[in-house]
């Protein structure tokens, strides 16, 4: 069986991790066998991934674009890897290949290894000057921080299935597949949306 995984720190970068999933289609995974996510490469403790690691057995592959997308934690990635060479599985990383299902050649999963510690460090350097950014334009005066969400700014496509949610053709978890957008932003949006059609229905009595 071919699995595939996605990963965006936010889902506010659907249209790369859509890009991602139709890179994993190119390579044979699918609809059901691909794997969403919505969290930090460096969460250790990811829901979806956590999934596609109990699912997968003797033989299977997983793929994902690049090494990073899989995790930003050289620790992780050695666990992965360890995991990977227990259940004999192949690892498709972007163009890089680690076929487990024989005995793993030692410069192949050195250089693996290596390559997670360039994420790791690579997200440790962004996170750094976010964090610098923020210490200035604060010092400037400047409002940091992104703008609360309104019903005006939740995306058309919450829209397009939230009727026939409201009306019990989709679940929570139906309605968060169809939208691509993780269990948290549809608590958030219902919230925001029940929320205000409650005071215009107040409003009007």
């Amino acid at each position: 069986m071919i699995y595939g995984y996605a990963r965006c720190s936010t889902n506010e970068e659907l249209q790369d991790i859509n890009r991602q999933v139709r890179e994993l289609k190119q390579q044979g995974a699918t609809d059901e066998t691909i794997y969403l996510e919505y969290e930090s490469g460096t969460k250790v403790n990811r829901t979806e991934l956590n999934r596609l690691l109990d699912v997968v057995k003797t033989g299977d592959t997983i793929l994902a674009t690049e090494v990073s997308r899989i995790t930003r934690s050289t620790k992780q990635l050695c666990d992965i890897v360890e995991l990977a060479k227990e259940r004999k599985l192949k690892l498709v990383l972007g163009t890089f290949i680690v076929d487990c299902t024989k005995e793993l050649d030692p410069m192949t999963e050195g250089m693996l290894k290596m390559m997670g510690v360039f994420a790791e460090l690579e997200r440790n350097m962004i996170s750094q000057r976010v964090k610098s950014g923020m210490k200035n334009a604060k010092a400037k005066g400047k409002v940091v921080g992104r703008p609360a969400t309104t019903a005006d700014n939740i995306p058309p496509i919450f829209y397009r299935y939230y009727p026939e949610y409201k009306s019990g053709k989709y679940s929570k978890k139906e309605l968060s597949r169809l939208c691509s957008l993780s269990y948290p932003t549809i608590y958030k949006y219902l919230s925001i949306v029940e929320g205000e059609n409650t005071l215009k229905g107040a409003a009007q009595k």
